[in-house]
Formats: C-alpha cells, structure tokens, sequence
C-alpha cells in the first residue's frame, strides 16, 4: 500500500518519461541541410534517404514517406478497399458497408482509417500469450462473417502476433493484411521484420516511437503499383500537367523533407534504442520477480524492440479498482495494490507511466461495433438467470495492466527509485 502523503521517495529533478525522444546530433545537420538548400517541402534528399534506409531495415522493395503513421494506415486501407471491393463512386469510402477484422488491443490510429474509408471494425479478441490478435479469434471470425476480405493487425507494444498461425488464416480465406508496425519497428518474428507480413504496412516516428522525427511514418510494401499510388495520393493527386489536374481524390500526406532530417539522423541509432530498451526491460523483470506482477510476454519466436515495457498484476493480488470513462476509484490495502496505485506512486515521484491501451471495443464511439472470440461473438453475454460470464481477455489486461516508465535516456538509478516505489505499493 502506497501513501503518497508520506512519501518516503525523492522526487526526480527532472521528470522520467514514458518514452521520449533520444537526439544524437546528426538529426540537427540533416535538417539543416534542408534549410541551407531551401529543400522545406514535401521534396528533398532527406525523404529520399529516409525512404531507402526504412525500405533496407524492414526488407521490403519500397517506402513512401508520410506525415504520419495514421496517414499510412488511411492509405493503405484505401488501398486494401479498392483492391478487395474495387473504385467507389467520389464522396463514398472504398469499405462503405463492408466489414474489417482489428485488433482490439491497440491504439485507435490502428481503426480509425476503416471508418475513415466508411467501413465497419469487426474486433478480434486479444490472447494472453503476446497481447495481440487471438488467431482462434480470428478464425471464429471469418467463419461467421466469410464475405469479410481485410484484417487490420497491430503490433503491441513493440512485440510481434502470432504470425504464423495468422497469417495460415488470412491465406486460407483469400483477406488482405493491413499491418500496422507503427510500434514494432526493428522488431521480429521468427528472423522477420515486422512490416513486411502485409500487402501494405505501416511504420512510425511519432515523438514517442523507438526512432522519431517528432512526427511521420513510411508506408510499405512490395507492390510497385501501391507504392506509387500512395505517392500520387499523398501529393494532392496531381496529374502529369502543366496545370493542377485531378482525376483521383488525394491527400496532402506527404513526409516533410525537414521532418525526414530529423528521421534521417535517428536510423543509425536504431539498434542501440532497441539495446537500450531491452535493458530496461530486464532489469524491472529482474527488479520486479519478486512482487506478484509479470511483465509483458515475450513469445519464444519474437525478437520484440521492448519499445515500451508492461506489467500486469496478478489477480489474487489485485485490490478494487473501478474506472469510469474519465476517472478511477481504488482502494488500499496491505500486501496488494492495482495500476492505478501503481501509477499514483511513480507519478508522484515525478515520473510518467500509463494504463495499458483501453481495448476498442470498450471505447464508446465503438461499444456497438462486434467484437469476436474464439467461441464467436462476446457481446451481451450476461444473463441474470445463468451463473458465470463470458471471459474478456483485453478488459482483463487493461484493468490490471499498466505501462512502465520506458524512457531510453533514464538511469539506472532512476529505474531502481522506480522499482522500489513499485515494491512500496504492494507492501
């Protein structure tokens, strides 16, 4: 239990992050070359550079640099649409009335671009093993909605799915996969870089990602076609005139060439980000093994980038903890403790921790939308006359799940401080 009037605990001078931007030098030379050549645009050798290290690191044939990861994932479910449904009509999206297949534990930028492009998420339930996407889940799916083409699959936490078994399912029912790297970058499965499972992928440098360029991302693929079709997109869609013509709808997308400076700069440092993340990881299971919490699993066939680390308390150490949609109630008691208490404590250290991603099918704007299982749909499983209820594994990791302070730059003093409020709160 954790009194944080009588906080026994230093704060830091300086607050902890979650995970924020690690600069090195060479970001603030790129740039520069941006400004000294007037090269401010969408165009320039920073984006060119950006393009081919991304394309090299993942192993894929092509890369497009975007604003954002958000604008890939838009771009590729455009794509996914037209190749699944084929050209909508101008002013309707290219999944309106279709159905797509997401992950449930995930960031909403991960669904958004299905409503974005008119369709309805479909949300596949979480499992234990890695956090992402259940493959009896999403098998149970297909099996119910068999007209349904596209799978959405994000990469949580920097920890690769179960891709194989995924993957076997996609193939067997013809879909399409979306994949969504955008915190996995630099992570594997089984020797594979995340990014290159799906017809179109996504990466991102968003200021908290394992490389940044304070925003962006890159779409990827191997389809040639794609690729340029999201560079015409992404540019306004302008035709090869010597006016402004437009035959297709398109988006002002493009990756800033000073943004890619900065992108440009972090490449090189990727494998010591991941080094470094890695580290911290090991050291809280290791600072942590005695406490009745685990970290965030670890398949036996992933190389994740531990891009942030997790725990989760175990459930006969849990005490009450209730959330409303804006807030939260716990209470205190010796020898057990709950995120929220957990969060308090590192908080008020002056440090910066998070709950777990709120799956999205407990999000309002998506509580009506279905959200499958194994055993098919997990909505309205409760009855008053049945003892029992159907088990919901992402409600079960978001209410006893929270994110670590994950910050590459905080030491390992800082960390151990950390570990020992964490102790505190169970004692």
């Amino acid at each position: 239990m954790f009194d944080t009037n009588k906080n026994k605990f230093e704060k830091f001078e300086s607050k902890v992050w979650l995970s924020s931007p690690t600069m090195h030098g060479p970001e603030l030379e790129y740039v520069k070359e941006a400004y000294d050549t007037n090269w401010m645009s969408t165009v320039g050798k920073n984006i060119n550079e950006v393009e081919k290290l991304a394309a090299e690191k993942v192993g894929c044939k092509y890369a497009v640099g975007l604003s954002a990861g958000t604008a890939s994932l838009h771009l590729s479910m455009r794509l996914a649409g037209i190749k699944a449904y084929g050209m909508p009509k101008i002013g309707h999206g290219t999944l309106e009335g279709k159905k797509v297949f997401c992950s449930d534990m995930t960031f909403d930028a991960t669904v958004n671009p299905v409503v974005y492009e008119g369709g309805e998420p479909v949300f596949i339930e979480t499992e234990y093993d890695s956090w992402n996407m259940d493959a009896q889940a999403l098998e149970k799916a297909f099996e119910m909605y068999p007209e349904v083409k596209i799978v959405v699959l994000a990469h949580l936490y920097g920890t690769p799915g179960n891709m194989d078994a995924i993957m076997d399912i996609i193939h067997k029912h013809n879909g399409i996969l979306v994949e969504d790297a955008a915190e996995s970058l630099g992570a594997s499965y089984k020797g594979v870089q995340t990014g290159t499972f799906g017809d179109f992928n996504t990466i991102s440098f968003n200021g908290n990602k394992i490389i940044t360029g304070s925003s962006g991302g890159c779409f990827l693929t191997n389809d040639l076609e794609a690729a340029d079709k999201v560079r015409k997109w992404s540019t306004q869609s302008r035709e090869n005139a010597p006016w402004y013509q437009h035959e297709e709808l398109g988006y002002n997308y493009r990756m800033s060439n000073v943004v890619a400076g900065v992108v440009r700069g972090q490449f090189p440092y990727l494998e010591e980000h991941i080094a470094q993340k890695k580290a911290i990881y090991n050291r809280y299971k290791e600072g942590l093994k005695d406490l009745p919490v685990k970290m965030n699993p670890i398949p036996e066939d992933c190389e994740p980038n531990y891009w942030l680390s997790c725990l989760i308390v175990d459930e006969n150490a849990m005490t009450k903890q209730v959330r409303s949609d804006s807030g939260v109630l716990y209470t205190k008691e010796h020898g057990k403790s709950c995120p929220s208490e957990i969060l308090d404590a590192i908080s008020s250290i002056n440090a910066e921790g998070r709950p777990i991603w709120k799956p999205m099918h407990m999000q309002p704007i998506y509580r009506l939308n279905p959200f499958m299982n194994k055993d098919g749909l997990n909505r309205a499983k409760s009855n008053a006359y049945i003892e029992g209820s159907a088990q919901d594994i992402g409600m079960d990791i978001f209410n006893r799940g929270l994110c670590l302070p994950s910050d590459n730059k905080m030491t390992v003093e800082q960390q151990n401080r950390i570990i020992e409020v964490i102790k505190a709160c169970f004692e």
